[in-house]
């Protein structure tokens, strides 16, 4: 469906999480590293206004923000859906999809990266927004559940 690239990085927890997608579905794509500390043009042409990855071009159309690119992708390639089909299902999972990226990869990035006192203070707080997430998936094989995927009601489809 088109000339499919991702620019991104491969330290990037937004950027693997775009190229899990994009293989979930079955979609060819290349992948543009780039350099962080030295900006391509083409990053600069396609995200100017973040600057940061992961874009996903398509079309040569780009698309920013690894959350809106996982939706973009879910409605482009109908295969496979990552978001649940029942609206409540959807909002849900991407209420939980934000939580980890305000909450968890911060938090946790915030105890990778402290030093000292203010290491354990990090820590400390990094675990509970984990300990809320450990909730939400206790007995589920996914995050989804029985499917890899946003949630539950991905094996759900309605006829």
């Amino acid at each position: 469906m088109g000339e499919v690239k991702l620019l991104g990085t491969t330290q990037s927890f937004p950027c693997a999480r775009i190229q899990w997608a994009l293989k979930l579905k079955g979609v060819e794509y290349e992948f543009i590293e780039e350099d962080l500390l030295n900006k391509s043009p083409l990053l600069l042409k396609y995200n100017p206004v973040h600057r940061k990855v992961p874009v996903l071009v398509h079309h040569d159309k780009p698309v920013a923000e690894s959350l809106v690119i996982l939706e973009y992708i879910d409605d482009t390639w109908k295969e496979s859906p990552l978001l649940p089909l029942d609206p409540y299902d959807r909002a849900m999972a991407r209420f939980w999809a934000k939580f980890v990226d305000d909450k968890v990869v911060i938090g946790v990035w915030g105890a990778f990266t402290a030093q000292g006192e203010e290491k354990e203070k990090a820590i400390e707080s990094a675990l509970k927004p984990l300990a809320y997430l450990e909730e939400q998936i206790k007995g589920k094989k996914f995050f989804g559940g029985e499917q890899i995927g946003y949630s539950a009601s991905n094996d759900v489809m309605k006829d």
